[in-house]
């Protein structure tokens, strides 16, 4: 007989069982906490957030159940630290994770997660939760910085940025991996992803569960099935029409996930939270992130201001909208509180549901910080802040949520004062431990175009 005798096995399900038993205690009324997070989706890209043709019914849903936040950001312009700031509920500048990682072949040895912060799924799991994540990784390529390392019982996705959606698709060290090993994936992959977490469900119904569930979806490349695509004929544009369509299977996939949550009865005592990396490439996708200017990659509002909801059933009121500022780093804090679990080190990150209830009155911050290389913005109250080099722009958002009148020429105390407050900030972080590089010569754009390219984006050409 090969591998584990039938003693053994009954030994470690006993350890198992054992274990569990000895979890801290979990109060009756902790949630399971469901995430689903969007890749590349713009902050007006979907129907309740004002695209008219977008189709998203179960997103709709959730902001008529619960609550539509609509000064909420991701922590970082691009999906790899805005990520790492999501699992660990820090500004993810405090262990040096400032930069994507790049194609794997090209990464730099310190890529990923330092082994000293806690991710959320590790704090979950010692709180004697089930720990699911189907999707895209991108916070670590190293054994001891995937999934399966850093507190997910169970793993069905990608390491990489990015991914194809097809079976064909699949390939080399960017396969799709269950746990650590090389998986099939017998169907688009936005659909085999929902199914892997309605799996877990199943299998987890009757204790407390984690499921994080990182869609590839809207990001390219722009794929999907053709009955997907049959749904919006009526597009012209071949590119927009694929996007429509991806959309909806991102949708109609969350639906398939909340549904087995009503099967098992689960869904008056589940958080679920939804929102997205990144604002929208519209250029390469058209994910719309109007009203706002600019788009991924930008410290401008349409490349970090995301569409953030949250439902939580009898705790949360349904069909109310928050205007106070937040952060990728807040659902983070928020989960936690739900769990019952309390850091051992502080948060950056604060637990949003006083705010949401009204409980608490206020913003839960006074200023967010962004910083990317030379690039960094600060938000306080209605003032941002966007710095590229030595240059500065200043912006008012209450009248000005497009970023059209730069104000920083004639408001110079209130400039010197948002300066002032990135500066503290920034200096209090790490500086970053590696950046992106795509092999000779790499693919950052040096100082002086990434200026020129703000200066055209905020003052036209």
């Amino acid at each position: 007989m090969t591998g584990l005798g039938r003693a053994a096995r009954a030994a470690l399900a006993g350890l198992a069982a054992l274990l569990w038993a000895l979890a801290p205690a979990r109060a009756a009324d902790a949630p399971n906490i469901v995430i689903f997070f969007a890749d590349d989706l713009g902050y007006g890209g979907v129907g309740v957030q004002g695209d008219r043709e977008a189709v998203t019914p179960v997103i709709d849903s959730l902001a008529a159940t619960g609550v539509r936040l609509t000064n909420a950001y991701a922590n970082h312009p691009v999906c790899s630290p805005s990520r790492a700031a999501l699992l660990t509920g820090v500004y993810q500048h405090r262990f040096g994770f400032e930069h994507n990682s790049g194609s794997p072949q090209n990464t730099s040895p310190k890529f990923g997660i330092a082994a000293s912060v806690p991710t959320l799924p590790e704090r979950l799991k010692a709180a004697g939760y089930a720990t699911g994540m189907f999707g895209k990784w991108h916070v670590g390529f190293r054994p001891e910085t995937q999934p399966t390392a850093r507190g997910f019982d169970t793993f069905y996705g990608h390491l990489s940025g990015a991914h194809a959606y097809t079976p064909a698709g699949r390939q080399g060290r960017t396969a799709i991996l269950r746990g650590t090993e090389p998986a099939p994936m017998p169907r688009h992959l936005t659909e085999q992803l929902a199914d892997e977490a309605a799996g877990f469900i199943d299998a987890n119904k009757d204790r407390p569960f984690f499921v994080y569930l990182p869609f590839n979806a809207v990001h390219s490349p722009l794929d999907t099935t053709p009955e997907y695509l049959a749904k919006f004929a009526h597009v012209a544009d071949e590119k927009r029409r694929t996007h429509l369509a991806m959309l909806l299977a991102m949708d109609d996939a969350m639906g398939r996930v909340m549904d087995r949550l009503k099967t098992h009865g689960l869904m008056g005592r589940t958080l679920i939270i939804f929102a997205s990396d990144n604002g929208g490439p519209t250029a390469e996708t058209t994910s719309s992130n109007l009203p706002l200017s600019g788009s991924k990659g930008t410290m401008l509002e349409g490349g970090i201001r995301v569409p953030t909801l949250l439902r939580w059933d009898g705790v949360l009121p349904a069909g109310t909208v928050y205007d106070g500022m937040a952060m990728g780093f807040d659902l983070t804090a928020t989960a936690l509180a739900a769990a019952g679990v309390l850091p051992e080190r502080g948060l950056d990150g604060v637990d949003l549901v006083p705010y949401l209830t009204g409980e608490r009155e206020g913003s839960p911050h006074e200023a967010l910080f962004w910083r990317a290389g030379p690039a960094g913005a600060v938000r306080m109250g209605a003032w941002k802040m966007i710095r590229v080099g030595p240059d500065r722009y200043l912006f008012n958002l209450e009248d000005d949520i497009a970023e059209r009148t730069d104000l920083a020429s004639t408001l110079p105390g209130k400039l010197a004062e948002l300066e002032r407050a990135y500066s503290a900030w920034s200096g209090a972080m790490m500086d970053p431990l590696w950046v992106r590089n795509e092999g000779a010569g790499g693919d950052r754009p040096s100082p002086d175009r990434l200026r020129g390219a703000y200066r055209e984006l905020l003052t036209g050409p």
